[in-house]
């Protein structure tokens, strides 16, 4: 694939879905109209919010897949260190210790993929901040916090409350914080594709359902609109892009998906060969 080409793709396709996204719902009152069908206007409230189960899996429980993959990345950065700082090379007890215990192949594997993981761990704080910035700039009240459906707060349009060097209130709800954190899965994807590995596709298919349910999830709750959900996933989709190509570079993550397994070669294996 040429550069221009992967640029095109990889940044025009989410750009073009933030114009529609905005023209489709900013620009008019599609979110308020898919939200008044999940609103009782007699009870005052959106039913499945009270679910406490619903609650639970949705929104709580499901904040393990994410918290778990940033953890994981992160063990696996800390261990990255470990095997060159043994060196079993001019400790062989040592050395035959680790094999014997099986834990020499998992320090090896560690060190082999540092950079992963430590694009893993950026990608992820990274998302996060990006998430976190827009929330502070734009003051958007949740839909169950607004006027709209009970609440007491005003109704406003995130570009129109828009402070780029100062926070703009108290909302914190645009866009999906809950929604970015299933689309930070993504940062998964960009590993895939630097490996070649042929499940790549897989891996971005799953990245961005688990960022459309966990969002959808909220939206049923009152504590969204659609909208946000989408575009929590293009503002998670472009940071993790961006720190992608300063890790990897364009070129390695535009070589074509390779359809058969190889076994891969450690660095401490291809310097003994």
């Amino acid at each position: 694939m040429t550069p221009s080409r992967y640029y095109l793709i990889n940044f025009g396709i989410p750009l073009a879905c933030a114009a529609l996204v905005f023209l489709m719902f900013d620009m008019t009152h599609l979110d308020v109209a898919f939200s008044n069908l999940l609103f009782d206007p007699v009870s005052q409230l959106f039913p499945i919010e009270q679910n406490h189960l619903f609650e639970q899996f949705t929104h709580k429980w499901a904040r393990i897949i994410p918290n778990w993959t940033a953890e994981g990345a992160f063990i696996g950065l800390a261990l990255s260190f470990a095997w060159p700082l043994l060196a079993t090379d001019r400790r062989p007890r040592l050395g035959a210790l680790l094999e014997r215990s099986q834990v020499a192949p998992v320090l090896r594997f560690a060190a082999a993929h540092r950079r992963d993981w430590l694009f893993i761990v950026v990608a992820f704080a990274l998302c996060t901040g990006v998430i976190h910035f827009l929330k502070a700039h734009t003051s958007v009240y949740c839909p169950i916090e607004t006027t709209l459906y009970g609440g007491k707060m005003a109704h406003v349009d995130w570009f129109s409350n828009f402070q780029f060097f100062h926070e703009a209130g108290d909302g914190r709800c645009w866009p999906g914080g809950h929604a970015s954190g299933g689309f930070t899965m993504l940062a998964l994807y960009f590993v895939a594709r630097r490996h070649q590995w042929r499940f790549s596709s897989a891996v971005l298919y799953a990245s961005l359902l688990l960022g459309l349910v966990y969002g959808t999830t909220r939206v049923l709750q009152g504590w969204h609109y659609m909208s946000h959900t989408f575009w929590a996933g293009i503002f998670v989709w472009l940071t993790c892009l961006l720190t992608a190509l300063a890790f990897y570079g364009q070129a390695r993550l535009a070589l074509p998906v390779r359809h058969t397994r190889q076994r891969p070669v450690y660095a401490a294996q291809a310097g003994t060969a």
